[in-house]
Formats: structure tokens, C-alpha cells, sequence
């Protein structure tokens, strides 16, 4: 698949890093340095437009090792980039963890998954099929 793309960044287009990669990493495109402090969170541009093929949505998803490491994450993941959206790709980011940390330029922040997805068509009935699980949920099967 071809998707359309303006690079406004200093910094090279999003690639897989191996022959089975979901996502391509998304890097910070920033003026300066910016600390995000405990609890904060914040809009970190990318400088990447694009143009998808309708049927399709972009994921923003957080980067595993910075979630593991130091506590930093994708507050809304995943972030959807519609097929009709023009403007640049922004991550919202939120530091979970006790600490300061500080974003540099071109600092791989968070990774965008390319998916396919369907329109549904709501069929308003009375009743639904039943099932074993029926309405539980919220963790109704159990932990283990």
C-alpha cells in the first residue's frame, strides 16, 4: 500500500525497523528540548502530513520501552488519524511516572500503525442473541 506524505520535519520518513513490524516509530519535530513533568502532558508535533485512502485509520500508540522504562505514554492510545484529516500528526504524551523527562528532537515518541477498519450500519432491534457471558464484564471471567 502507498499512502501520501509530506516530511515537514528534519528527519526521515517513518519506516519498520524489522520485516514484522506493526508500527513505524513517529519522532518528536521540536524547536528545543521539552520536559514534560509528572502528571503533565502535552502536544509533541511531528511534522508529518498524510493522506489515507479511505477505509483506512492511522494508530498513534505509545512506544513499549518508553511506557516500561520511564513511565511515558499515549494518553488517548490509540490516537486515530481519520482518512480525511489534513493537518500534522501530533502525539498527546503524559508522563505517569515521578519523574521529569525531557524530549529531544527527533526522539522516537510513539509508533503509527496503519488499519484497515469498517463502517457499521446500526440495525435497532428489541432484543439481543444470548450468549454464555451474557452481560458481564469488567473483568466477570476472572483473573486466572
Amino acid at each position: 500500500m502507498q499512502i501520501k506524505i509530506i516530511n515537514k520535519s528534519s528527519h526521515n520518513l517513518p519506516h519498520y525497523e524489522t520485516i514484522a513490524s506493526a508500527g513505524m516509530d513517529l519522532r518528536a519535530n521540536i524547536d528545543e528540548a521539552f520536559t514534560l513533568k509528572p502528571l503533565e502532558r502535552t502536544i509533541i508535533k511531528t511534522g508529518l502530513f498524510i493522506e489515507l485512502p479511505i477505509g483506512f485509520e492511522a494508530q498513534v500508540r505509545p512506544r513499549s520501552g518508553l511506557a516500561a522504562k520511564k513511565g511515558i505514554t499515549v494518553l488517548n492510545a490509540p490516537g486515530t488519524v481519520d482518512a480525511d484529516y489534513r493537518g500534522e500528526i501530533g502525539v498527546i504524551l503524559v508522563n505517569l511516572s515521578n519523574e521529569d523527562f525531557t524530549i529531544e528532537n527527533g526522539e522516537r515518541i510513539a509508533q503509527l500503525v496503519i488499519a484497515k477498519h469498517e463502517r457499521a450500519e446500526w440495525l435497532e432491534v428489541e432484543e439481543l442473541s444470548s450468549t454464555d457471558r451474557g452481560s458481564g464484564g469488567f473483568g466477570s471471567t476472572g483473573v486466572k
